[in-house]
């Protein structure tokens, strides 16, 4: 079940809402755990059992570890222990293949690969166990009393398939304690509203312009369509995951809680380090807290700072995909971020603000080539197509036919990227008061009104990070 499902939207959503708001306060996680077990079950049942092994082992485990703190050395051993249990999980049912795959290909053997379904949101919510299993572990939060709550952090349905990945530290005080209100709610709302435009309106009418042009037949192409065709994709998994990533937090709102923005207008960076601090904050913060930092961070030598970066954006690109693509493109990251440290930063900011800004979209458009397309030569193929060297010349048929009939679209996505509407909305609420929000209001009830038509009409929806 998605949130842009007509299930969730006209079914499971409103009854939620009703069941937590008529509920007694002391059984609102309860009831919100439940809806969450709900809600992970739909597509896929047999995955309940895998996620609550991994919540009571987890649970268990680390009360057990933390009632031995004093003994450091078994302490520690019980942890890695555990780590690897829930690492082993994830591993298993996200690499299985890859792995088979590359030990045929290196050993020439044939060995035979078992069809094995990624659980949903796998990734996202072994990062959350390991989150609250390094706050305790290491003293920063204490263990979790109540089995309910920590089953409620790991599973909370807004977060489940797409994050945003809230740190136990930080979720910690609003498991315990929430302080709803009709503004909270209010905000929440209009948060949902925005992400499902974003989403349905915006991002899934993206992907049918890359879907068009990747999908060519040995891709055959003019530059102009490769470049159409990328540009496209990059709005796409922005409006994509940053309107998943709003409705999440819309509806964390609706519900009490109080969870940080995931994106913060990242296609307005002046650096890949800027963007990657705009872009997915709650996994930059993840990778930052639990890995770079560990290894030492940038507080040592030219040496080992390489190889920190090396190993956080190599695990970042595997985070993303077990295939060789998403390796590339992590470590090409790694490598520009850090040549960005060492000495390509200062040369930026010599630079006037605009260079800096298209210095980073091509820099990020290229990277995306590498992140959705599959097998070496493909990618290869396709920088050919955008440097002009396809059988197509610079522009063809299918390019015109784009900007013909897809102009307006890619002129809304590009406004939409950047700060421009999220300005005008505070703007039109100080300055035109009650009449400004009726106004909003109104804005609003289209939004849902043409997202719902949209959906109705069962028009392509992929959605890029349930994959992950």
């Amino acid at each position: 079940m998605s949130f842009t499902s007509l299930t969730f939207l006209f079914y499971f959503f409103p009854i939620a809402i009703i069941l937590y708001s008529i509920v007694p306060k002391r059984f609102k996680n309860g009831v919100l755990l439940l809806l969450s077990l709900f809600f992970y079950s739909w597509g896929d049942p047999r995955y309940l059992i895998l996620i609550m092994v991994s919540i009571v082992v987890t649970w268990f485990g680390i009360g057990f570890i933390h009632s031995r703190r004093q003994k450091r050395e078994e302490a520690r051993f019980y942890f890695v222990c555990l780590l690897v249990f829930n690492l082993a999980i994830l591993a298993f049912f996200k690499y299985y293949g890859f792995l088979i795959d590359n030990v045929n290909m290196i050993a020439r053997t044939n060995l035979q690969i078992v069809d094995l379904a990624l659980p949903f949101g796998i990734s996202f919510y072994t990062f959350k166990i390991i989150s609250y299993m390094a706050d305790v572990y290491t003293g920063k939060t204490p263990p979790q009393k109540s089995f309910a709550d920590f089953a409620l952090y790991v599973c909370i349905f807004p977060q489940i398939g797409a994050g945003p990945i809230v740190q136990y530290s930080d979720m910690l005080k609003e498991l315990l304690v929430r302080r709803p209100s009709s503004d909270l709610f209010g905000r929440g709302v209009e948060k949902f509203i925005l992400g499902l435009g974003k989403k349905v309106l915006i991002a899934n009418n993206l992907a049918l312009i890359w879907s068009s042009v990747k999908t060519s037949p040995d891709l055959k192409m003019s530059a102009m369509t490769a470049w159409l065709g990328i540009i496209a994709f990059t709005l796409q998994i922005y409006f994509d995951f940053s309107g998943y990533s709003d409705m999440a937090i819309g509806l964390g709102n609706m519900f009490g809680f109080k969870w940080a923005e995931n994106f913060n207008y990242p296609y307005i960076s002046k650096s890949a380090t800027e963007f990657w601090r705009r872009w997915h904050i709650s996994l930059g913060n993840w990778f930052k807290t639990y890995i770079y930092f560990p290894l030492g961070g940038s507080k040592c030598s030219a040496k080992k700072q390489l190889r920190n970066i090396f190993i956080v954006w190599m695990v970042t690109g595997l985070w993303h995909g077990a295939s060789w693509n998403f390796v590339v493109w992590g470590l090409y990251f790694g490598i520009i971020i850090y040549i960005e440290k060492i000495k390509l930063g200062k040369i930026l900011k010599k630079l006037s603000p605009k260079i800096q800004v298209i210095y980073c979209l091509l820099i990020v458009v290229l990277g995306w080539v590498m992140f959705d397309l599959q097998g070496l030569s493909q990618i290869a193929n396709f920088y050919s197509r955008l440097l002009v060297f396809g059988a197509s010349g610079f522009v063809d048929g299918k390019a015109l036919y784009i900007l013909k009939t897809s102009w307006k679209l890619f002129v809304l996505a590009i406004i939409g990227a950047s700060p421009f509407v999220l300005r005008l909305i505070n703007n039109i609420k100080s300055r035109f008061g009650r009449s400004g929000y009726v106004f909003l209001s109104v804005c609003y009830v289209l939004i849902v009104l043409l997202s719902v038509a949209s959906l109705v009409a069962d028009s392509y929806s992929p959605f890029l990070y349930f994959k992950f």
